[in-house]
């Protein structure tokens, strides 16, 4: 009976660990300017948003729609506060989203997303 494809892929890595970690290790190293660069485009900006989201709980059928409201909302839907980019500050954007159901509820500052009940009906 064949093995299954996933089993011998992982079996063949753990084999071979030590080789795709240097590999990466070396890869890495040799465009290390390439990878600043990259780094710094809005795409990359926005695929680690996203992932953060995800990571988090927010579950959704269009992730680039509510990034694009993200991006275009300066000011808290809840107390009108101008709203800045950035990780510290009372007033910095934050994605609120419900705990319980993972879904979207709207653009806060971070004041009123840390006042916010967690579990707040939706």
């Amino acid at each position: 009976m064949p093995r299954d494809r996933k089993e011998y892929d992982k079996e063949y890595y753990a084999k071979h660990r030590e080789r795709y970690l240097e590999q990466g290790k070396k890869w890495r190293e040799e465009h290390k300017e390439q990878r600043k660069e990259y780094d710094k485009t809005d795409q990359r900006k926005k695929s680690n948003r996203i992932k953060d989201w995800k990571r988090i709980g927010l579950i959704s059928e269009d992730y680039d729609k509510i990034y694009e409201h993200y991006i275009n909302t300066w000011e808290c839907d809840n107390c009108g506060i101008e709203l800045i980019e950035g990780r510290f500050g009372a007033n910095r954007r934050c994605m609120d989203h419900s705990h319980r159901t993972g879904l979207f509820r709207n653009i806060l500052c971070n004041t009123c997303n840390t006042i916010r009940p967690l579990y707040e009906s939706d």
